[in-house]
């Protein structure tokens, strides 16, 4: 299932590289623009404690405020010295949640999640995945944007995709992918905000333009949802049906510091370059407690459809010792926000009607023993199956919708200190000096 872990939030500083006012600065008035120590220090990244430091090193000036409580900064003064430094504190370690990252791009709550403060939900019922995409990178809402794939980029994947062997699934077509268009991209190394925005818009497209197609019909030339539904389905797509993929890609685009983001976290410390990163992403995402876990949801959904009732399957895979999926998630109390969002618009679905039905009886058949809730594997495996997709098409819609957070964390992470994620091993080994090993015969 997709168990991704929440953590705290802060605010990224895209928009400082771009020239417009970093988060928390005040806009000038008259004269120049004060701030207290709390914006300083979120500004720079900071402990307030820090913000005192630099005043003390002289690489700050401060102004005590009237009446001599706290003091106040001068704004411009503070952003460039967060240009120059990058200054961010290490990640924290606590032992209930492990690492933990200021991040300004997702907040979850037990039953709900955001994105950069707005309703994630919302956000995906009434705007396309690529809207949903360019406010999650730049906190801008661009109504009708599309995503357009570099011609030389799109066939430098096409062509090693094509290489691959027939029984290759589209994850590992979308990887080689990933690959080939880095290769193509002699840019790719430009990881200043407008340069990696430039590589994402260009490389989502690709990756969907390097699946072959499922069927006969033309891949639609306009949102990214109409090009992937040919790539999954041999069946055309009608408004409703369009309308539950391109919310699906919305609604996952991000999910906080999943394991997969985790790892595109860690490749982006490194200063990668924004293909590396979501080549990172890709070889987490196959795991099956993580990406491909809608694909075991679309196999038992299947079974319930063939066998016409979810008590045989559920049974199965108790008797088997294992775990029901599509069911359950550790970061909400109920169902699944994804899962409600996507339930309710395969209603409008007339073809999804059976696999919608079979997904019913599996919540509830397994309520019986277990107070389980939907997740979105299970909503995801719904589309699936009443589309004919393969098995694996959950992986490929998480797997293209993803990429988009993934340089998400990765334009976040570029503006930390570098290699700042380097623990330490706790070595149990053999206490050294240990004489040589003795050769054994080959």
């Amino acid at each position: 299932m997709t168990h991704e872990a929440v953590h705290a939030a802060g605010t990224g500083d895209e928009d400082a590289a771009e020239g417009r006012p970093l988060p928390g600065t005040r806009e000038k008035t008259a004269g120049e623009r004060r701030i207290n120590t709390r914006e300083a220090a979120e500004l720079l990244g900071v402990k307030p404690e820090t913000v005192y430091a630099y005043v003390s090193r002289g690489q700050l000036a401060s102004r005590r405020t009237p009446g001599g409580r706290g003091s106040t900064f001068d704004a411009g003064e503070v952003e460039a010295l967060a240009r120059r430094t990058g200054r961010r504190e290490p990640p924290s370690l606590t032992p209930a949640n492990g690492l933990v990252f200021r991040t300004g791009l997702t907040l979850i709550e037990p039953d709900r999640y955001f994105f950069r403060g707005v309703d994630a939900t919302e956000l995906a019922r009434r705007h396309s995945f690529e809207e949903v995409a360019e406010w999650l990178w730049t906190g801008r809402l661009r109504p009708g944007i599309r995503f357009d794939a570099a011609p030389e980029f799109l066939d430098a994947a096409r062509r090693a995709a094509a290489s691959l062997p027939r029984h290759s699934s589209s994850t590992d077509r979308l990887r080689v992918a990933v690959a080939a268009a880095a290769v193509a991209d002699p840019l790719r190394f430009d990881l200043s905000p407008r340069g990696v925005l430039n590589s994402a818009r260009s490389l989502i497209p690709t990756l969907v333009g390097a699946l072959p197609t499922a069927g006969e019909q033309e891949a639609d030339a306009g949102s990214l949802a109409g090009r992937l539904w040919p790539r999954l389905s041999p069946h055309p797509s009608d408004a409703a049906s369009s309308a539950v993929l391109d919310t699906a890609l919305a609604l996952l685009t991000d999910h906080d510091l999943a394991a997969s983001t985790l790892a595109a976290r860690v490749a982006a410390s490194t200063h990668a370059h924004p293909y590396a990163v979501v080549s990172a992403g890709f070889g987490v995402l196959e795991g099956p407690l993580h990406g491909a876990a809608s694909g075991l949801a679309h196999r038992m959904l299947a079974e319930v459809v063939e066998r016409g009732s979810a008590a045989p399957v559920v049974a199965d895979h108790l008797r088997a010792g294992r775990r029901v999926p599509g069911l359950g998630h550790r970061l909400y109390a109920g169902e699944d926000p994804r899962a409600t969002v996507l339930f309710g618009l395969l209603e409008e679905v007339p073809q999804a009607a059976e696999a919608l039905a079979a997904a019913r009886d599996v919540i509830a058949t397994t309520a019986r023993h277990a107070p389980l809730h939907a997740n979105v594997d299970l909503a995801l495996a719904t589309l699936s199956v009443s589309a004919d997709m393969p098995a694996e098409a959950g992986e490929t819609i998480f797997a293209v919708s993803r990429t988009a957070g993934w340089i998400a964390h990765a334009m976040e992470e570029y503006a930390e200190r570098p290699l700042r994620m380097r623990p330490s091993g706790q070595y149990e080994g053999p206490r050294p000096p240990q004489p040589l090993p003795t050769p054994e015969p080959a």
